[in-house]
Order: C-alpha cells, then structure tokens, then sequence
C-alpha cells in the first residue's frame, strides 16, 4: 500500500529485455534501507526490487517489469532516460497524507488541457468511459502516481470523462506533473473506496 506522496524522482539508467523487462533506477534514497523484495511505487505502478546498490543518497535498485505492466502503463515510462515519481511501500505508523493507494494502474488518461490558475495550474484530464463512474468532484485519484483531489467532473458524449486538478506549485516541483505538457499519456488509479462502492451499487442493481 501507498499514499500517493512521492518520496523521490528516479531515472531509468538501464532498461533489458530479458523474459521480462529489466529496469534499473537510481534513486536519492539510501539502499541500506531497502530490502530485496520491497515494493516501490513507481509512477503509480508498484514494482517489486530485485536488486540494489549504490551509496545513501545516490543508490540504485532494479525491478522487472512484466509484459502486463509495460501494457497498462505510459508508453515509453520504462526507457533509458525515463523520469519517474518514486514512493516506498507504507509502514505502520506512517502519516497518511493522502490517500490509499494500491499501485495498481486502472487506465491511461491524456492531459487535454494545462492553464494557469494564480500560482497553480488548472489540469484537465480524460480518462476512459470504464473509469467514468468512479471519478467524483472532491473525491481522490492517483495520477502517475500522485494523491490528488478531483475538482471537476464533466462526462462526455461518448462516455468517457474530463476531470480537473489543481496542481500548486509545490507538488509541481517535486513530481513529475511540473513537466507534463498537453497531450501526454498519464497512469490513473481510481480511490479504492470508489471501486468498491460501485460494485455495491451494482449488486443491489
């Protein structure tokens, strides 16, 4: 489990095909810290590490990335160069500063629209008619990784859903989303209570 507060921005130094894809990232986070086997939430898709290295503050680890993963994630999101938004897994006891997050991406959405809104930036995002009926104004969603409130809702003609952000310039900064330009193909993790209350809702259907 995670909550969407990214820990840390990562490149991918190494990408191989082997069985699966092998991917290395470098990461400021000391591998002392991290075991074989922990998951880290990698631009909202929760990878399991296979290796690690480095020192505090310049480390590395490895995890493979299956064929079912690269399929549901942002093309180009595993490739050499690729900048990611990192998160480890939650403890017990750590603060839960936005919401719960499986790392399990539902869709790929699309950034439409970026405009300027004070210091912040207003995004609007379409995600999939399969996605439509669990995004909800003030209601959270993970994008690439990211907790977020939605603002806006607006379905359109062919099911399908636009839903805004407002992105401050502080989580610009330490994410990914401050480069995110119109057009980009972003991960979506719809909120977990969200997903269940709609299979409730269907069964009393």
């Amino acid at each position: 489990m995670f909550t969407g507060i990214v820990t840390a921005i990562g490149t991918v130094t190494e990408s191989e095909q082997r069985g699966d894809l092998r991917v290395r990232v470098s990461a400021p986070y000391d591998p002392a810290t991290i075991a074989i086997g922990a998951s880290i939430a990698c631009s909202g898709a929760c990878m399991t590490v296979v290796e690690k290295g480095g020192t505090a503050g310049d480390g590395w680890f490895a995890v493979d990335v299956s064929g079912e993963s690269v399929s549901r994630t942002v093309p180009g999101m595993w490739s050499e160069g690729a900048v990611l938004n990192l998160e480890t897994a939650l403890k017990l006891g750590d603060e839960l500063g936005g919401h719960i997050v499986t790392g399990h991406v539902d869709a790929m959405g699309q950034v439409v629209r970026i405009v300027p809104e004070g210091d912040s930036h207003r995004f609007t995002i379409a995600a999939p008619k399969a996605l439509a009926p669990y995004i909800a104004p003030k209601g959270s969603i993970a994008v690439d990784g990211v907790s977020l409130t939605v603002n806006e809702v607006a379905d359109q003609p062919d099911g399908s859903v636009h839903f805004g952000l407002n992105i401050i310039p502080h989580t610009a900064e330490v994410t990914t989303l401050g480069t995110r330009r119109e057009g980009d193909a972003v991960n979506l993790e719809i909120d977990t209570m969200a997903r269940y209350l709609k299979r409730m809702q269907d069964l009393k259907g």
